[in-house]
């Protein structure tokens, strides 16, 4: 089994730390020539005038500061991706919080999707930046493209793309397009809100529903086998769940 997420817009800043290894990351050497072009351009970036990288970047005033930090990637502290990434579906899930065997797991059965690392797990070390799937950066253009191919290959040999394995995906966007299994079972996690009978899709708070999806699989008596087992999961932590082929949707009152 595997449970895929996001990365997150809100992080940690590591005070202390190794610096970065690109060797280290997951799926390694696999990926280490796209990793090692994005640190670059985001090096360049840096000696660019600031409005200008900003434009690059598609960031807002109040995130140039991050145009710096980018610049200095290779030199700052980097701690494990379970303690940088800080946004809300990362609270929800607690990595830090996790029992031992659900932390195992973790480590095992988790992998993050990341515009500047590709896919990497929870304990890799990584330090604070910026990057999202939006910018076209010089010499290279558009991330979903960089990314297919060298990641098709690299989890093409993870274990984890193989008949009877199940996906949990808890990626939207961009970032589902990234990587897709060929052959395990893919189901995306989505979040509704329903009043009277009228049910609306919902975003920001769908990464709280992903976050408590996740950590309810993680702390699981046993590993699901299959999307029933993951519902059966849910349902019994309290969540009202559906699947069709290929969903899993948790529904909420509105």
């Amino acid at each position: 089994m595997l449970i895929l997420l996001p990365p997150s817009e809100g992080k940690n800043q590591p005070t202390d730390g190794p610096v970065l290894e690109l060797e280290g990351l997951a799926f390694s050497p696999g990926l280490d020539r796209p990793r090692e072009r994005l640190v670059r351009a985001l090096e360049n970036l840096g000696d660019r005038p600031v409005k200008k990288a900003m434009k690059v970047m598609d960031i807002s005033p109040g995130l140039a500061g991050d145009i710096a930090l980018n610049a200095k990637i290779r030199s700052t502290p980097t701690a494990p991706t379970r303690e940088v990434y800080s946004g809300v579906l990362y609270e929800r899930l607690a990595l830090a919080g996790l029992g031992k065997r659900a932390s195992q797991r973790a480590d095992r059965h988790l992998l993050i999707s990341s515009a500047l690392w590709g896919m990497t797990r929870a304990t890799d070390l990584i330090p604070y930046y910026r990057l999202s799937m939006k910018p076209k950066l010089a010499r290279i253009g558009g991330l979903g493209t960089l990314w297919r191919e060298p990641l098709a290959k690299a989890m093409a040999g993870s274990g984890f793309d193989e008949p009877g394995e199940i996906v949990l995906d808890m990626r939207s966007g961009s970032y589902s397009s990234l990587w897709r299994p060929r052959h395990a079972q893919q189901v995306a996690v989505r979040g509704f809100t329903e009043t009277d009978g009228q049910r609306k899709a919902i975003s920001h708070m769908a990464k709280s529903i992903r976050g408590d999806v996740a950590r309810v699989v993680l702390e699981a008596a046993k590993l699901p086998v299959d999307v029933d087992e993951v519902a059966d999961l849910v349902s019994k932590a309290g969540m009202r769940v559906e699947t069709t082929d290929g969903t899993l949707d948790v529904i909420e009152a509105g």
